[in-house]
């Protein structure tokens, strides 16, 4: 039996790699979560995630939930059984939205989505035209599918529905892209925004927020969803989270305000800079690979391409699954799978969070060693084209540093 040496190089697509600085800042010991300690605490971090939404306007509601919980809690409180949505589908992750609102007695109305290709606002306008007595509530739309690595147009989107003057209101899932790249909730008229610790926010899973505008808190006073446990009203005044649902994930509040601090001192710019930088070097090397056989990059469309994550579709005849296997047992390096249809199609490789180039280009060397051994076809070197790539993009900073 080989005995694994060093660390593993962990490439998933979420949950990501958690700093030390984090960890160091969880490693502590309960306190009374009424306390004024842990109430200052919550009271900053809160305010301290509204930059990182670019909103003014809204505000953030947490629970001790994954996303799954974030998305009941989207569905629970603006809602009641018998309204209709509208759900363009991008992939597993809308899906399980879609089926999160069907349990709760809503109607969805799925849009679908042309494979590989990003959501077309023009055909959600279509829709919401078409809707003339104002049934659709809402669109709900994830803004990075983690399943395809694919990103899907949240400005446009808003754009079309402000120029139909439909009053659905706008959910948006940034569960794979906050704090990677950009999001603007004031400025797209977004509603509600679902978000987790896992992903961007560098913490381990377990904690889900929502955050809201006045137009979503209105709604909320009203629906008729149960919803005791994900109920905002007993947990906001005036603007702001004072009480939970339960006991609140107090460790997370604590490596969240670490996390921020990371996010603040790189600047939040340069952190969605340096995912532009990994994600344009690893679409590189999969484009390199492509050249020696039938590697992919699932999206069709550069500019829909993730900058969280790159999946990578497989030539027929291939297994994905193998491909993961033979660089988790082999090499150190693990990958994310392939979701529902795209299982054995796809290998995902998460470049979101904690993450430097010496990293990526170890990983992606990983996974060349185990695109060898698994007999997939590719063209060799595809690490030099992600190096290429990554030099490229420190030409401009070297000019602006001596500038």
């Amino acid at each position: 039996m080989t005995v694994p040496r060093g660390w593993q190089f962990f490439m998933h697509p979420g949950p990501t790699n958690i700093p030390y600085r984090v960890l160091q800042a969880m490693a502590r010991p309960s306190v009374d979560f009424t306390g004024p300690e842990f109430v200052a605490l919550r009271d900053r971090s809160l305010e301290r995630m509204k930059p990182i939404l670019k909103t003014k306007e809204g505000f953030v509601i947490t629970y001790a939930a994954s996303g799954n919980g974030a998305w009941d809690a989207s569905i629970a409180n603006l809602f009641s059984p018998g309204d209709k949505v509208l759900v363009p589908q991008t992939g597993f992750f809308a899906d399980r939205w879609s089926n999160t609102a069907r349990a709760y007695g809503l109607e969805v109305e799925a849009l679908p989505t042309t494979e590989r290709r990003p959501v077309d606002p023009d055909t959600v306008g279509r829709i919401l035209a078409a809707d003339t007595q104002g049934r659709i509530k809402a669109v709900m739309l994830i803004q990075n599918e983690t399943a395809t690595g694919m990103r899907h147009p949240v400005a446009e989107v808003r754009a079309v529905m402000n120029r139909l003057g439909h009053p659905a209101l706008y959910l948006v899932d940034t569960i794979s892209s906050l704090a990677s790249y950009d999001f603007r909730m004031d400025e797209w008229g977004v509603d509600l925004v679902i978000g987790g610790s896992q992903k961007g926010l560098m913490l381990p899973p377990g904690m889900a927020f929502t955050a809201i505008n006045g137009r979503a808190w209105e709604a909320a006073q009203t629906t008729r969803n149960t919803r005791r446990y994900w109920d905002w009203r007993p947990m906001v005044e005036n603007g702001r989270q004072v009480a939970f649902c339960g006991t609140p994930p107090i460790a997370h509040f604590f490596g969240l305000e670490a996390s921020l601090d990371m996010i603040e001192e790189e600047g939040l710019e340069n952190v969605f800079a340096r995912h532009r930088r990994l994600a344009n070097a690893t679409r590189a090397c999969v484009r390199h690979w492509g050249q020696g056989g039938g590697l992919e990059i699932y999206s069709l469309d550069a500019d829909a391409a993730s900058d969280s994550l790159t999946a990578v579709l497989m030539p027929a005849g291939h297994d994905a699954d193998r491909v993961r296997t033979i660089a988790s047992e082999r090499y150190g390096v693990a990958l994310g799978r392939g979701l529902t249809t795209l299982q054995g199609r796809v290998f995902r490789i998460g470049h979101m969070g904690d993450l430097n180039e010496p990293m990526l280009l170890g990983a992606l060397g990983a996974i060349e060693l185990a695109l060898a051994d698994a007999g997939v076809p590719h063209a060799r070197g595809g690490v030099d084209a992600a190096m290429d790539a990554l030099r490229a993009a420190a030409a401009p900073r070297k000019a602006a540093v001596a500038a």
